[in-house]
């Protein structure tokens, strides 16, 4: 199952790749959230192979989630692959430079159940696909926004 959308935001893709690249933040978010994050390997230069694992419950259960950044390319792409019960995540990240001050960034999430459970979960969503492609988009086009402000902010 896939999910995508594609924003623009008013920043040069330098800065918007350097805002994406915050891990530091995106890990205090989780925390907030009652997410239990845990660095898998030290982050002195990022990097390809930077892992992290997140527990949290959903759907009133304990889930795990392991989570590896497996392309790294400044400042075009980033890659994430995750697995959590039997579901494989690779979440893709690409930007494009419009122009000097404008970046296009497209997002795409693939969920591939590797189980009979995790297939089941996914016919699921399946069902509710239009929803919640609609939120995913709606998500992606906050987060831009967001990205757009704090690039404004930071010079």
């Amino acid at each position: 199952m896939q999910f995508s959308s594609k924003e623009d935001i008013d920043a040069p893709i330098e800065r918007v790749f350097v805002l994406l690249s915050d891990f530091e933040l995106f890990e205090r978010s989780a925390i907030r959230r009652g997410i239990d994050v845990r660095r898998l390997t030290e982050i002195t230069q990022l990097a390809a192979g930077a892992a992290w694992q997140a527990d949290f419950r959903m759907r009133g259960k304990p889930r795990r989630m392991r989570l590896e950044l497996v392309v790294h390319e400044p400042p075009h792409a980033m890659v994430f692959a995750g697995d959590s019960q039997g579901i494989d995540t690779r979440l893709t990240l690409d930007l494009i430079a419009l122009s000097p001050r404008r970046t296009r960034m497209a997002v795409v999430l693939n969920l591939t159940p590797k189980t009979l459970s995790a297939r089941l979960m996914i016919q699921s969503l399946r069902l509710a696909k239009a929803n919640l492609s609609k939120r995913f988009k709606l998500k992606a086009a906050e987060y831009a926004r967001s990205l757009e402000n704090r690039a404004q902010r930071s010079g």
